[in-house]
């Protein structure tokens, strides 16, 4: 039989989500917070617009089937927008039309009963795409070797972000809205973005800190069963275990 001893908390996105795996990124933060309650996994897809990510997708999450004999998903983040948002010509660009319809299919790729993913423990939060900041952008991209055009705009970025709020609205999940979090933190001045952006568009420490903090306010609000305080170690702590038959309680029923 295969162990179904920890749950799990899947990120899927692009390289905002990828880079959160770096010392002081959200996921490198949560995985600390989540050890011994969920497994944290990390699909993020550097450079990956929507319309990439969801056959990734339908091969990362467990099947009906599947779900019989593996951990459960219990929390799933959904951010794209980033690469979806860039401008044409760029092979990233997905019309917001059809980011609109990929966002709604990854919610239901979960959440409906006739999806062969179905999964009714599992509990979606979608990110919104930050904001561009075009002058830090536009400045690192002229920087490079050759050196490039500016590929996303502000206001671009802006409508991605909002159609995130509204698929998440329509279907009744979580949204972490980052875009007017980081929007509002700056006093709405877009040059000072670069308090939280290493380039424009990746953030730093100091960003993902914003991310973390938001996305644990999101789950303690919307899911709050499922915030890393309110969930049980999977096995006891040391002080629990019983010391002269330390099996009967080191042993998990499956």
């Amino acid at each position: 039989m295969v162990s179904k001893v920890q749950d799990i908390f899947m990120l899927l996105g692009d390289s905002i989500t990828q880079g959160g795996w770096e010392n002081g990124g959200f996921g490198h933060r949560l995985s600390h917070v989540y050890a011994r309650k969920l497994d944290l996994i990390n699909r993020g897809l550097s450079g990956y617009n929507t319309e990439w990510a969801i056959p990734v997708f339908e091969q990362c999450f467990p099947t009906k089937a599947q779900q019989e004999h593996s951990p459960r998903v219990r929390l799933l983040t959904i951010w794209f927008g980033a690469n979806d948002a860039c401008i044409r010509p760029s092979p990233q660009h997905v019309p917001l039309p059809k980011f609109t319809e990929n966002i709604r299919k990854l919610v239901h790729i979960v959440k409906s009963p006739e999806s062969d993913y179905y999964s009714p423990d599992t509990r979606i939060i979608l990110i919104t795409p930050p904001p561009i900041n075009t002058y830090q952008r536009k400045a690192d991209l002229a920087s490079r070797n050759p050196p490039l055009e500016l590929d996303r705009k502000f206001e671009i970025t802006q409508a991605y972000a909002k159609a995130v709020k509204d698929v998440g609205r329509e279907e009744g999940v979580a949204v972490c809205d980052i875009w007017s979090i980081f929007w509002e933190a700056v006093g709405r001045d877009e040059q000072s973005l670069s308090r939280f952006f290493s380039d424009g568009l990746h953030p730093n420490e100091a960003g993902y800190t914003i991310v973390y903090e938001s996305l644990m306010k999101t789950i303690q609000n919307e899911y709050p069963e499922l915030h890393h305080l309110n969930l049980p170690y999977v096995f006891p702590p040391w002080a629990e275990i019983n010391w002269d038959n330390p099996h009967s309680s080191l042993v998990l029923k499956q």
